[in-house]
């Protein structure tokens, strides 16, 4: 299984990007600087080469979109362990995690009421009612270039993020690292395998809280690469499945 967010066709963005900087740094940057026709083939090799590094960068991050214009300041990091989930949250995890056969201690939530630039990913204490830590992590960005508000879709190609619970799976190797993979067990969020969706995480990922909207998905709850190390062992590590709950 790759570790994609998105179908497997290539990011169109990502493409006429690379080829609209071959055109200006080959086509005009040769009519402008006469000298340029004159390049040696070494010269021309190296060009080429700078060319498809920037195009496999390019490439490396798509998936993941900023936000034009962020600010960068930030917010002291202030862990919420009063955090609880909705009254009537709580009580439906708990129920299906009996009934399943989940992991009875710990169960990952993620709240999407929250904005993605606070803390919203939490690994809950279902014994002690409380917040063990908590990180951000991204939503989708549903096919647009950068999507303001919220939209949810369980549609194949939708790059978006799919509201319900998750079956976390096994660890492996992918595109961004590593993942786990995802099985959706509602109705609004069951082809989140066939769609690629997986817990993984990304460099646009902020470690702490910022005072922005972090980066977008392709549909993936996408973490940062210390959040992913903290939770690595809490996943590798239980008798049973964790749960994860994605909800509004």
């Amino acid at each position: 299984m790759k570790n994609t967010c998105a179908p497997k066709k290539k990011n169109w963005d990502t493409s006429f990007k690379s080829l609209s900087a071959y055109h200006f740094l080959y086509g005009i940057g040769g009519r402008l600087h006469p000298i340029a026709n004159d390049l040696s083939f070494m010269g021309k090799y190296l060009l080429l080469l700078l060319l498809l590094a920037c195009g496999m960068y390019a490439y490396k991050i798509s998936g993941h979109t900023n936000r034009p214009g962020r600010s960068p300041a930030t917010i002291p990091a202030k862990p919420d362990h009063s955090y609880k989930p909705g009254a009537n949250r709580l009580p439906a995890i708990k129920e299906r995690i009996r009934k399943q056969g989940f992991n009875p201690s710990v169960v990952f939530l993620i709240d999407m009421r929250q904005p993605s630039s606070r803390k919203r990913f939490f690994v809950y204490d279902l014994n002690r009612d409380t917040v063990i830590t908590s990180g951000l992590v991204t939503h989708g960005r549903c096919n647009e270039r950068w999507l303001e508000g919220r939209q949810y879709s369980n549609a194949a190609g939708s790059r978006c993020t799919s509201l319900g619970d998750y079956k976390i799976g096994k660890p492996y190797q992918g595109k961004f690292g590593l993942a786990y993979k995802l099985y959706g067990l509602d109705s609004s969020n069951s082809k989140a395998f066939e769609r690629f969706v997986v817990l993984h995480s990304h460099a646009c990922v902020p470690e702490k809280e910022v005072g922005y909207e972090i980066c977008q998905s392709d549909g993936c709850p996408t973490v940062s690469a210390g959040f992913l190390k903290t939770l690595q062992p809490v996943i590798d590590t239980a008798a049973r499945p964790i749960l994860l709950s994605i909800f509004e």
